[in-house]
């Protein structure tokens, strides 16, 4: 199903909502390819919707977070805007102070992306990136899938496609929220990590450049615990976490389980895999007070938690790091799959 939620710079916003086997329902918008809704059962069988967004496609286009987009050209940070490439620097929009976040200010986040495929349970956007947009070198072609499986699992399927080397770092930037978005902070609420090890930060959140072990820190999400139990500084966390756990078969991608997330009160859970080496974990600590939400929602700090899998932050200027460049030939795709069974 699709519906027209309004206009944003003269152009329909798209609202297509996916439906599930057995109840679990995701409405997905043209506008930055966003995950807006997703509704999925408690240990009763009450649905609730846990990611956090807007009603009007003019709150959209004013929100100063990313709530549910597809964010890139490079999501996560880079120094300085600034990296080499095959000998040659190369100077990016710098959106956050001196440095470069998700794309920079015109990222792929604020793009109308066209519907290319849809049926009942699944939607296909598509975009594109001229050579040069916010500094990047090449154009590119990019897809976003979003499909309901028939375990009503969540697949988000991401691929691009360059005609000149670059970098690509595309991320899902949902913000979850297990007992329901708008139903307050999320501290108290449960998560496990696969990730043994996190790239510390300094000023600017950007990366040492080392990797440090968790464990007995307060990284430490080897074990299922509250996300508030133990935090790092007093805004939370965000951070990007070394995955650990070996790929396995899921449907003929290679996946590795990479959270683990649980509202104890409600027995709401979910589970998500990837195939990418790192997760981001934000628990958005910078959210303004007072923020309209969904519904009549209020949001304020820790109102919800990112789960972005991804390339490591600053890839390019670390050689140690997992590659985030795309060469022309190649195809760049990220996997999440995302399952809700709840806990008994």
């Amino acid at each position: 199903m699709t519906k027209v939620i309004g206009k944003i710079d003269g152009q329909d916003v798209t609202a297509i909502t996916l439906t599930g086997q057995t109840g679990v329902t995701a409405k997905v918008l043209t506008w930055g390819a966003r995950l807006a809704e997703l509704w999925v059962p408690d240990r009763d069988g009450v649905y609730a919707d846990i990611v956090l967004g807007h009603d009007s496609a003019a709150d959209w286009q004013a929100t100063p977070a990313y709530f549910g987009a597809t964010c890139g050209r490079f999501a996560n940070r880079i120094a300085g805007g600034r990296f080499l490439l095959d000998g040659q620097a190369v100077q990016l929009d710098c959106n956050e102070g001196a440095n470069h976040l998700h794309g920079g200010r015109a990222g792929f986040d604020r793009k109308h992306w066209s519907i290319v495929a849809q049926g009942a349970d699944h939607v296909t956007l598509a975009a594109s990136s001229p050579a040069g947009e916010m500094g990047y070198p090449g154009s590119l072609r990019m897809t976003c899938r979003y499909r309901l499986d028939n375990k009503d699992r969540l697949w988000i399927e991401m691929e691009a496609r360059t005609d000149a080397p670059t970098l690509v770092n595309l991320v899902n930037h949902a913000y979850f929220n297990m007992a329901g978005q708008g139903s307050g902070q999320v501290m108290g609420q449960e998560l496990r990590l696969w990730a043994d090890a996190v790239t510390p930060v300094g000023p600017g959140r950007i990366p040492s450049g080392k990797v440090a072990p968790v464990a007995g820190s307060a990284f430490d999400f080897l074990a299922l615990r509250a996300i508030g139990a133990a935090l790092p500084d007093e805004t939370g966390f965000d951070h990007n976490f070394c995955l650990s756990a070996p790929s396995e078969p899921a449907a003929g991608e290679a996946l590795r389980p990479c959270a683990l997330a649980v509202d104890p009160e409600s027995g709401r859970r979910m589970k998500l895999w990837t195939n990418m080496p790192g997760i981001q974990f934000y628990t958005a600590g910078h959210l303004a007070d007072g923020l309209p939400g969904k519904d009549g929602a209020i949001y304020g700090p820790f109102a919800g938690f990112a789960l972005e899998t991804q390339r490591w932050p600053d890839a390019p200027n670390h050689p140690g790091f997992p590659s985030a460049r795309l060469d022309p030939g190649e195809t760049y795709r990220h996997v999440m799959l995302f399952s809700f069974a709840p806990e008994s």
